[in-house]
């Protein structure tokens, strides 16, 4: 069974759309539809339906799923095993969008300068976002918020990190809870201590980045949970009430984590590198 057809099969059965699978795919669709011909004919099983909002998994197609899952997982361990068999080839990075203006640019920095001749992608979201695509394979090494704590993951590096809970500090700020993505690990962990508090009728409202959020926690819009180095990059330290979260009750401190049956070969350098 070719593993290719199958990594096309996962696009679109993931997506739900031939379209939609080609496009992450990087492929036409003309190109996706063929393989997905092609699959079916090998198997000989129709593996999708065709419905007006895209494509529906068959009863074939849902007992073939997560077979197809494991082995394109397994094929893409192996490749990159294969490229890095002397020496770390690729790297790729996840990381938190707390985490990229503070440590990001050094990190990648110091990396181009001591292997220039490896090849570095980057990829930021949330949390939860990043540790998925790490155990899918889709990055090697992830900055994260907290100890994910995943029998599948291997703690590599912690960076201290003082969180804050930061507010208006000269007037009442409203009882809306500001954040960057409804996934991110502060925002998330500040609902449910708002929760915990009996205070179940707070708003919440998203913005893209963390000096629209501080800027909104300053005139009161608000309150927010913040690491220490994002307020200080922002120049908001003296402009806000802060309170600084128990390291004891809940550490949100940075995580550099990997999966335990990919460790990267440059972990021992990684391990000690400080930023």
């Amino acid at each position: 069974m070719d593993s290719n057809l199958l990594k096309v099969f996962v696009a679109v059965a993931n997506n739900k759309s031939v379209s939609l699978g080609a496009l992450e795919l990087g492929f036409a669709q003309s190109n996706v539809t063929s393989r997905i011909k092609q699959l079916e004919k090998n198997l000989g099983y129709t593996l999708f339906h065709r419905i007006p909002k895209g494509v529906k998994l068959t009863h074939e197609g849902e007992k073939l799923y997560p077979y197809a899952i494991e082995i394109v997982k397994k094929v893409e361990e192996a490749t990159l095993k294969m490229m890095n068999l002397t020496h770390q080839e690729i790297l790729r990075i996840g990381s938190t969008q707390s985490n990229a203006p503070i440590r990001l640019l050094p990190f990648v920095s110091k990396l181009n300068e001591d292997f220039p001749d490896m090849k570095l992608e980057v990829y930021t979201d949330t949390t939860p976002l990043v540790v998925e695509a790490l155990l899918n394979y889709k990055v090697d090494i992830g900055f994260v918020s907290g100890n994910p704590h995943h029998k599948d993951l291997k703690v590599l590096k912690v960076y201290d990190e003082d969180i804050y809970l930061v507010e208006s500090k000269d007037k009442e700020s409203e009882n809306c809870i500001l954040g960057y993505k409804n996934s991110c690990a502060y925002f998330t962990y500040l609902c449910s201590q708002f929760r915990k508090e009996g205070n179940t009728t707070f708003k919440t409202t998203i913005f893209e980045n963390y000096e629209t959020i501080l800027g909104c926690a300053k005139i009161g819009m608000g309150k927010s949970l913040v690491p220490i180095s994002i307020i200080k990059k922002f120049g908001y330290e003296k402009d806000l009430k802060l309170t600084k979260l128990d390291k004891k009750i809940y550490d949100l401190s940075t995580h550099l984590v990997c999966r335990k049956d990919y460790i990267p070969m440059i972990s021992d350098y990684l391990k000690d590198l400080k930023l």
